[in-house]
């Protein structure tokens, strides 16, 4: 099979490039040639690589024809963020590829309304990011109804992994907070610190991907969740990480209404976005259709990412 990975060298890129070459896959990976993957191996010689600054192309109006004259059997799209990139990708595609999967996210959800939130759930997005990515899935789904589109999507929830930050227990990046958690010093989450997160391991991303073009059937026309089997609270997060550490978890709590006045804006705005979602989702779906379920729990995701923070100076402990 001939597969093109569109954005094939970031997190999810890292672990499904190389799974899908070992299947015996002809892969070419898009992408800017800006870094390199997150860890390598001797997989990735076998892949073919070109260098494209997909927003310039989409501006000229030649991105969907340059992947379209690849030839590919299969395109994994890992980069796309708007609705009409989506739309003018799909159209040069139409008719020429027997599979085509788009990275989504949790975040089409909106907030958790119900627990855990299954694919069929209402669509209530907030925020530039979950609107346009909503507003794909909604034009990429009608297309497979209305035309026989051969789409699949799945919606990561928030990735993990070696050689980059998973968000913290309070809900956005500050190394600081590891930090404290690693010494046993105090550490102040939003409200009581029972809103949630949806680690994934980027691994079980990529296998949520090989999972659909492998039941390529019972895959297309359909949207499937990349989350760990469990959700985790700020608290229990924070608790976890500190047993990791080996410290007390010394927490304080303060209505997130407080601490958007108080922490550095874009600390404040990323607590709030994660807590506003609070997502919860279920892996029901992928299971029974897909036969798939996550390796990493949760909290396993999460440290394989804190681990490498430390492993690589990046924490003082």
């Amino acid at each position: 099979m001939r597969t093109v990975v569109i954005g094939g060298t970031g997190h999810i890129g890292t672990y499904l490039v190389p799974r899908l070459v070992q299947l015996g896959h002809d892969v070419t990976v898009l992408s800017r040639g800006e870094r390199t993957p997150y860890h390598s191996d001797g997989t990735w010689k076998d892949v073919t690589f070109v260098q494209i600054d997909r927003a310039a192309e989409d501006t000229a109006g030649t991105f969907g024809q340059r992947v379209a004259d690849l030839d590919a059997d299969i395109v994994v799209d890992l980069i796309c963020f708007t609705e009409d990139s989506a739309r003018r990708l799909a159209e040069a595609l139409e008719g020429r590829v027997q599979h085509f999967l788009h990275c989504g996210t949790i975040w089409v959800h909106g907030p958790s309304l119900v627990v855990p939130t299954r694919e069929d759930a209402p669509r209530k997005p907030f925020g530039e990011y979950g609107v346009q990515k909503a507003a794909i899935e909604a034009y990429l789904l009608t297309k497979a109804r209305r035309d026989g589109f051969p789409v699949t999507i799945v919606h990561p929830g928030h990735i993990c992994g070696p050689g980059w930050t998973p968000v913290n227990p309070a809900g956005n990046f500050d190394l600081g907070v590891y930090e404290n958690l690693a010494k046993g010093a105090d550490v102040l989450l939003p409200n009581l610190g029972l809103e949630t997160l949806n680690p994934v391991h980027a691994d079980d991303v990529a296998g949520v991907f090989l999972a659909a073009i492998a039941s390529r059937s019972t895959a297309i026309g359909e949207s499937f969740h990349a989350v760990a089997s469990d959700a985790v609270t700020l608290r229990g997060y924070a608790h976890a990480l500190a047993d990791w550490f080996g410290q007390p978890a010394n927490l304080g709590f303060r209505p997130i209404g407080q601490l958007r006045t108080t922490w550095p804006k874009e600390q404040a705005e990323a607590t709030w976005d994660h807590i506003a979602h609070s997502p919860n989702c279920s892996m029901d779906k992928a299971a029974r259709l897909l036969d798939f379920r996550p390796r990493y729990s949760a909290i396993e995701a999460a440290l394989s990412g804190v681990s490498w923070l430390v492993e690589n100076g990046k924490i003082a402990t």
